[in-house]
């Protein structure tokens, strides 16, 4: 018989940074042997604690009208990739630049978390578990890139930099 925890303790093992070189992700020096091989990898997936909207309002929200797409419909929060949620997890999946195993550094050509952002998870991408063949997407965002690649272009067209 398993024992009832719902207390979680969730720790930064770094934050993610911009600066007027690009951005990147600082890991907490205990945490940097965590980075071996790391550099072997041409993406990972980075978990960040969305901490701007970590509040009673923030974590109390359970649907919206998504602002992106085309007319989309009010939605359950777990359907969208809102930072407002009753824990506010994000993921982005990210090119690796470079690793720099000495200063704790991941070097990534952009990352969706503001500076300052805690890290709480990096994963190296595995194509075997995070990718599908046959997936498909809601209706209203049909005009979506199909590729990671490709969204810087179609953020910026959409106003978002």
């Amino acid at each position: 018989m398993s024992k009832k925890n719902d207390d979680m303790i969730l720790k930064p093992i770094g934050y993610a940074r911009e600066s007027e070189e690009g951005y990147y992700i600082e890991i907490l020096k205990p945490y940097i042997p965590a980075l071996k091989q790391l550099d072997k990898f041409s993406h990972a997936q980075i978990f960040w604690w969305a901490s701007r909207n970590d509040n009673k309002q923030g974590r109390s929200v359970v649907d919206c009208t998504p602002p992106y797409g085309e007319d989309p419909p009010v939605t359950g929060i777990f359907a969208t990739r809102s930072e407002f949620r009753p824990n506010p997890i994000a993921l982005t999946t990210v090119n690796i630049l470079h690793v720099d195993h000495e200063k704790g550094i991941v070097v990534v050509p952009y990352i969706d978390a503001f500076d300052g952002t805690p890290i709480v998870d990096i994963k190296g991408y595995f194509p075997i578990c995070d990718r599908v063949r046959d997936c498909h997407i809601p209706a209203w965002l049909k005009d979506w890139p199909e590729w990671y690649e490709d969204a810087a272009e179609f953020w910026a067209a959409q106003g978002y930099d």
